[in-house]
């Protein structure tokens, strides 16, 4: 049931015009992003060949555009967990899933995984225009893997809040604000601890992606990213079920 309705949230974006606009988008800033980054990094490159471990092409380009990639989610996941629940209540079509026998686990998880086989899809777009340039460099393929499972993770935290948030409101509009308003606090919390070693650090995702960003992979942040999704997941099954019972 899990997979039914994950491909019902999957196939309903698509149906929807502005997502192919809003894909269109970011594959226009991603083409130009990573252009303007590779051509910066070729006119160095005659200067980089002359220092002993210089950074290469991965380093140079793939970095920052998942950095980038990183910034764009936190403004775009609101975008679309607002309609996967908050949507759903406003046009009374949730209470009708409730009335049918499927769980609020399946529910929740299977909204949760239809907009994760979509993200999948921006963040593999972000992965094959980087893989690009093995046709003419070699790629620190250990890099951009840990840049890809970063995104990947930080974009499931911010699924996973942004669900949440949609659970508690039928205005889709309000649940965006306030998704875009919690991620964007989490941010300014990471900015304003200038010490690396700030306990501050700890509270914020986007942080923790740091980590993955320059290719190191920690138990520490992925424990992070796991027990931020469990907790916000376990938290719309909880609100989703009250929903239920005390309508």
């Amino acid at each position: 049931m899990i997979l039914t309705i994950a491909r019902k949230e999957f196939r309903s974006l698509f149906a929807v015009p502005s997502t192919w606009l809003l894909l269109g988008s970011l594959q226009f800033i991603f083409a130009w992003f990573f252009l303007a980054r590779l051509d910066a990094f070729l006119q160095v490159q005659a200067q980089l060949a002359q220092i002993g471990n210089a950074p290469g092409a991965t380093l140079s380009v793939a970095v920052p555009l998942f950095g980038t990639l990183a910034i764009i989610l936190m403004m775009l996941v609101p975008a679309f967990t607002m309609r996967l629940l908050a949507e759903e209540k406003r046009n009374q079509t949730l209470v009708l899933l409730m009335a049918s026998p499927v769980s609020a686990s399946q529910i929740v998880l299977g909204k949760f995984v239809g907009l994760m086989l979509f993200l999948l899809l921006i963040v593999a777009s972000c992965t094959m225009m980087v893989v690009s340039l093995a046709a003419g460099t070699q790629l620190d393929v250990g890099l951009l893997l840990s840049n890809a499972l970063g995104v990947l993770l930080l974009a499931s935290n911010y699924a996973a809040l942004g669900l949440y948030i949609s659970s508690l409101t039928s205005q889709p509009v309000v649940a965006a604000i306030a998704s875009l308003a919690a991620l964007f606090g989490l941010w300014l919390i990471e900015v304003s601890a200038l010490d690396n070693d700030n306990a501050l650090h700890l509270f914020t995702p986007t942080s923790h992606f740091q980590n993955f960003n320059i290719g190191l992979l920690n138990s520490t942040d992925l424990v992070y990213f796991l027990v931020f999704l469990i907790t916000f997941l376990l938290l719309t099954i909880r609100r989703v079920n009250n929903s239920r019972i005390y309508g």
